[in-house]
C-alpha cells in the first residue's frame, strides 16, 4: 500500500499483490485435455477484475478520506465566518468606539484649558489696568532706582 499526497490529503493506495509459486503458474497444466483455452481466458478475467476491485477499493477509500476532509474543512469554514469574524468585528467597532470617545475627551479637556487660560489672561488684564489706573492719593509710585530705607539684614 501506497500513500499520495492530494491538496494536504494523504490518500492510500493499494495494488494487487500476486502470489505466485516458484514455476510462474501454480496452475499451468490445468486443462490440458479439455477447455484449456477457457480456463486460461478464465485466469485473465479473474485477475483483471482482482485489478479493478483493489482500483476501486482504492477509489473508494480516496471518496470517503476527502469527503472527510472536505467536511472538517467545512466546519473551519463555517466557524471563521460565523464565529471568529464577528468576534474581530465587534472588537474593532469597541476599539473605533472608544478612540472617537477618547477624542471626544480630549478636545472637551483642549476647550475647557483653553477657556481657562483666556479667563486667567483676562483676569490677569484688569489687574495690570487696574494698577496702572489707581487713584492719585498724592503719594507717587515707587521707583525701582531709588534706595528707601533698606533695613540691612545681619545674618549670625
Amino acid at each position: 500500500m501506497k500513500r499520495e499526497n492530494v491538496v494536504g490529503v494523504f490518500l492510500p493506495v493499494f495494488e494487487a499483490h500476486r502470489k505466485e509459486g516458484s514455476d510462474g503458474d501454480a496452475y499451468n497444466l490445468t486443462g490440458l485435455g479439455k477447455g484449456g483455452a477457457n480456463i486460461s481466458k478464465l485466469k485473465r478475467n479473474y485477475n483483471k477484475a482482482v485489478e479493478l476491485l483493489v482500483e476501486l477499493a482504492t477509489l473508494q477509500t480516496c471518496f470517503i478520506t476527502l469527503d472527510e476532509a472536505i467536511k472538517v474543512t467545512n466546519r473551519r469554514v463555517n466557524a471563521i465566518e460565523h464565529v471568529i469574524i464577528p468576534k474581530i468585528e465587534n472588537t474593532l467597532t469597541y476599539i473605533v468606539t472608544e478612540l472617537d470617545e477618547m477624542e471626544r475627551e480630549e478636545f472637551f479637556r483642549m476647550k475647557k484649558i483653553q477657556a481657562k487660560k483666556k479667563r486667567d489672561r483676562a483676569i490677569k488684564e484688569t489687574e495690570e489696568v487696574l494698577t496702572l489706573q489707581q487713584p492719585d492719593d498724592g503719594r507717587a509710585p515707587k521707583s525701582l532706582l531709588e534706595d528707601e530705607e533698606d533695613v540691612p539684614v545681619l545674618f549670625t
